[in-house]
Order: structure tokens, then C-alpha cells, then sequence
């Protein structure tokens, strides 16, 4: 089972934190429907060279849009050795005739219903070339084999799915094309999301579901399960689900210390745009004030290069983020994915530029914006990053937390993210990547509380409709 690496982070002179966080836990997933008398290895080329040497009878790739050639490349070498290669993912999903010319065997959608039947048929020798998703279930799903995890090379080892999938239908959203054809959001029964828990060693957790609080009632259940347990985790969620009345309280009080947090825009009007409705008329600074009220770090993810982002919209959105001390942001150039509805509105209307997709990295323009030029677009990411992550930002960002210590981490969170990278990069060469945890749980562990002064947003203010910038402030274009 291979994860091939993504051309963003297979430069030899520099290798991102962020490519070595998580395991490959699909495969891991898959790998558990295996029988016990059955060899396999899971080769992850984000932290390890690929040994290619082998010769299995099947080979099983992963692949996404900016690994879709490196992954095809190792599909024609192993094919070329004898083996049967399987190929499945986002990408093969979105271009299954793409795909095909590569494997033996696709497969469409997520793999619970599919990937048993491939094994059953495939120890027959009457395997099929494309399996289709269409049952939706965490029913009956076997323990993850994290035993072929190498704990050692990710700084999260404890990365967990509950859930598959997202309640709501964003435009540029991959996944959304991914779960075409059967049920786009369904959860694992509560006891067994809480066993596989269990299961895991330390205090800290990563749930990867897109949108964990996307059933609030398996929300509620897990976190009261989960209560008492001593974990440390983090994850992503929405901003409706932010200000919800109870669920965050419940959250927290099962351990969550950060959240990724998709506000993608400050512009109303993109976000109907983008079919991105759960976010209209939410009160941005009203949830972050509950989130820090509450000692939750929040990483906020914005998209730029919308129709109706100008070239203020970089500059605008940085101050913003700033002003209202959130820990860390990762911005992104609108990309509009195959398969997506974004994809085939700018096809239609001929704005794509690029198709090679190893552009197809969020860092780089593929198609013609409406209201700047592709090198604005892509310098104006550039900025932004670079503005959002100075030293004075970051103080300013800190500044901006009523209480002194949860400043003092915001320092220490950002500064560790983004201005040690040099550090990083030492250490994940040498294969360390493991042992940087503790400091992680360390930085994690003063979170969760009431600060003083800093009382959670009360009921009435989290349900009252509003624009997301505060009254006065200009909105973004």
C-alpha cells in the first residue's frame, strides 16, 4: 500500500512540518479487512523513500490531484513487474478514464462496501476493473491497522476518522465529488468511535472527519463518552457549529484545545457564490470570541482569488485574522478541483488556464480571476502569508487575547509553526518527527479553561445573525 508524495513536498531542500503530520490512515483502514495470514506494508513517501524494488501481488496506491502522476508512474512500474495494481482516492474519482489507463482495478468513492468485494474477488482471480460506491457505512469496520503505522515519522501518530464526509455542499469542495452516488455524510456508531479511542496510546488525538460536528447529536454522544478520558485533541468544524448553544461547552470538556476553522471569506457575497451558506449571516467575531472564551486555539483557513476579491482583499483579511488574535491561518488560492461544481462553472466559461495538475496546489493560479490579474492573485497569497506570520504580527495577534498567558501561547503556537521551520526541517530528516509530541501536548495543555476576564459568549449573543466583520468595518470585495 503506497501514499505517493504530493509535488509540494518532495522538494530536497525543503520538506514542510505539515507534510509530516499524519499517517496514512486510509490505508491503514484498509489494510484492517485483511485476512491475519496476509503480508502488507504501508509505504508513505511524504516521510520515507519508496522502495520500489519489491514484488507483491497487489499493489494498492492512493492518489490525489498533485500526486496523480507520480502515483501513475509507480502504477506503470509495478504493472510492468507483474503485479496488480489497484488505484483509488479523490483524484481517481474525479478522472476515472484518466485512471484506468494506469490500473488494473479503480475505485470510485470511499472503499467500507467496495474494497471487501475487491478482496473477495481477488483471491478468486475475478476481479473487476471498476468498483463503484454505493452502500454508505461505518457498520461492522474492522480495527485500523495502526500496527504498520511508523508512529516514530509523524508528530500525530493519533489521527482518527469518526465520520466520513461533510453535511454541506460548498462549490470548490473535492470531497463533495467524491462521495457522488450514495450518502455524502454518515458517522460510526458512538461505543465504536469511543473503542478505537481507547485503543490509542498517549494523551493526544487529531480527529481528520471534515466536519466532526457535523451530527450534533454523535457529536454530543462522543464528547460525553469521551469525558474523563484525559485527551488532548484537535480538529475542524464550522462556524455555525461554533456558535451552536452546548456543543462546544461539551467539546471542551472532552479535551478539545484547537480547531480548524473554515471562514474562507469576509465577503457575503462570495460565500453564496461558493454555495457556502453555512457560513452566511454568522457572526465571525462572535465565535471566535466563544472559541478563546472557552481556550480553544483556532486555526482559520481563508480562500482568496473569489469573484469578488480585488487586490485589497489580501491586506484586508490578514489585518482581520490579526486583530482578532486568531493563533494560526492557512490561506489558499481558489482551486477549482475536477469533478467540483467550481470546475465546471469556469470550464464553461473557459477561465481555466492550467491543466497540469501538479499546479493544482492551492499555491498557484489555474485559471483567469475576475477582478485581478493570476500574478496579483498568487502574489497577494504570498503576502499573506508572509504578513500574517512577521514577528510583529505575531505580537499584535497575541496582543489581542484579554489574558496574558493565552498571549503567551498564541507566541509560542505561531512562532512554533511558522518561524522554526529550519528546526522542523532538521528534525524530520532525521526521522523525528515522533518525538517533537510531548512539546506539542505541553503547548495544548494549558488550553480549555475560562480565562480570567474572558467569559464564554453568552446564548443570546451566539444565535444573533450578523455580518461577520464587526459594525463599521469595511467589508471585503
Amino acid at each position: 500500500m503506497i501514499l505517493p508524495a504530493l509535488t509540494e513536498a518532495t522538494s530536497p531542500f525543503w520538506r514542510p512540518i505539515k507534510y509530516s503530520l499524519f499517517p496514512p490512515l486510509g490505508l491503514a483502514t484498509l489494510a484492517g479487512y485483511l485476512d491475519a495470514d496476509d503480508t502488507v506494508e504501508i509505504q508513505d513517501e511524504h516521510v520515507e523513500a519508496l522502495d520500489l524494488d519489491d514484488t507483491p501481488d497487489l499493489v494498492v496506491i492512493q492518489a490525489y490531484i498533485t500526486s496523480a502522476k507520480r502515483a501513475y508512474r509507480i502504477a506503470d512500474h509495478y504493472r510492468a513487474r507483474g503485479a496488480h495494481v489497484a488505484l483509488g482516492g479523490l483524484h481517481v474519482t474525479s478522472l476515472p478514464e484518466e485512471a484506468i489507463a494506469h490500473a488494473d482495478t479503480i475505485f470510485l468513492g470511499p472503499g467500507e462496501d467496495t474494497w471487501p468485494r475487491f478482496l473477495a474477488d481477488f483471491r478468486r482471480g475475478r476481479q473487476e476493473r471498476v468498483y463503484r460506491s454505493t452502500l454508505r457505512t461505518l457498520a461492522n469496520l474492522p480495527p485500523i491497522r495502526r500496527d504498520l503505522i511508523k508512529r516514530r515519522l509523524y508528530l500525530v501518530p493519533n489521527s482518527i476518522v469518526v465520520s466520513r464526509g461533510c453535511p454541506h455542499v460548498c462549490d470548490f469542495c473535492y470531497k463533495e465529488a467524491f462521495f457522488e452516488g450514495g450518502r455524502s455524510f454518515y458517522t460510526q456508531a458512538v461505543d465504536a468511535a469511543l473503542a478505537e479511542i481507547d485503543r490509542l496510546p498517549g494523551r493526544h488525538l487529531y480527529f481528520l472527519d471534515d466536519h466532526l460536528f457535523g451530527n450534533p447529536r454523535f457529536a454530543s454522544s462522543l464528547f460525553d463518552g469521551m469525558r474523563g478520558m484525559g485527551r488532548l485533541w484537535q480538529a475542524a468544524g464550522t462556524v455555525n457549529a461554533v456558535l451552536a448553544p452546548g456543543l462546544l461547552e461539551r467539546a471542551v470538556e472532552a479535551g478539545l484545545r484547537s480547531l480548524f476553522v473554515g471562514f474562507e471569506t469576509l465577503n457575503p457575497a462570495n460565500l453564496a457564490e461558493q454555495r457556502k451558506y453555512q457560513n452566511m449571516r454568522r457572526d465571525y467575531a462572535a465565535a471566535i470570541r466563544r472559541l478563546h472564551g472557552l481556550g480553544v486555539m483556532i486555526n482559520g483557513s481563508f480562500v482568496f482569488g473569489m469573484d469578488g476579491d480585488d487586490p485589497s482583499v489580501f491586506g484586508r483579511t490578514v489585518e482581520w485574522a490579526i486583530e482578532h488574535g486568531i493563533e494560526t491561518a492557512t490561506f489558499h488560492i481558489l482551486t477549482p478541483y475536477p469533478g467540483t461544481g467550481l470546475y465546471r462553472r469556469m470550464a464553461a466559461q473557459g477561465r481555466l488556464t492550467v491543466h497540469d495538475w501538479d499546479r493544482y496546489d492551492t499555491r498557484q493560479a489555474v485559471f483567469e480571476p475576475a477582478r485581478m490579474s493570476a500574478a496579483e492573485l498568487e502574489r497577494g497569497y504570498r503576502d499573506a502569508y508572509r504578513e500574517f506570520y512577521r514577528w510583529r504580527s505575531i505580537v499584535r495577534g497575541a496582543a489581542a487575547h484579554d489574558d496574558l498567558l493565552a498571549g503567551a501561547r498564541h507566541m509560542a503556537y505561531a512562532a512554533g509553526w511558522k518561524k522554526v521551520e529550519p528546526l522542523w526541517d532538521v528534525v524530520i530528516r532525521a526521522k523525528r518527527a515522533g518525538a517533537m509530541l510531548p512539546l506539542l501536548e505541553a503547548t495544548l495543555a494549558g488550553y480549555g479553561r475560562h480565562p480570567a476576564g474572558r467569559p464564554a459568549v453568552p446564548v443570546h449573543e451566539m444565535s444573533r445573525p450578523a455580518s461577520p466583520l464587526r459594525p463599521g468595518q469595511a467589508r471585503a470585495s
